[in-house]
């Protein structure tokens, strides 16, 4: 019977894996951080196979550590960056280029300009977002 939860952290500087158990208790952790690459200021990026291979070592690396299967699995919950964009070659699998961080400013002048005389709200009441360079990059590299 599957008797535990697993927890994936994809976060900006790091990826985690926990497992709870029924009663909540943290069961087993493992965390790994990943590189931040700088090209140029305000410009932040992520290699996607160094993420994907750090989220499966802490995944493998937790379940090892407690002694379990992903049979013990009754569900897994994911979060991450969100508006880290990561493009993959459909059919490769391999990624295109670095993924765009949220925090990557190289489209500032572009969201002033979309933003006009608005600002960033300008598209909420549409979209239920603000004008922000995190969405704008993923727009762009789409």
């Amino acid at each position: 019977m599957a008797d535990y939860v697993g927890a994936v952290d994809q976060g900006t500087t790091s990826t985690r894996f926990m497992i709870f158990d029924h009663g909540g208790n943290e069961v087993a952790r493992h965390q790994l951080e990943h590189e931040q690459i700088l090209p140029q200021a305000g410009w932040v990026e992520h290699h996607p196979t160094e993420v994907w291979e750090r989220t499966r070592a802490v995944i493998e690396t937790a379940m090892n550590t407690a002694h379990l299967h992903a049979s013990d699995l009754a569900a897994l919950g994911i979060t991450n960056q969100r508006e880290t964009a990561f493009v993959w070659d459909r059919t490769t699998g391999e990624p295109v280029m670095n993924a765009v961080v949220w925090q990557d400013t190289r489209t500032d002048a572009l969201v002033d300009e979309l933003g006009g005389s608005e600002g960033q709200d300008r598209f909420r009441k549409r979209v239920g977002l603000p004008l922000a360079t995190g969405v704008k990059n993923y727009l762009l590299n789409v």
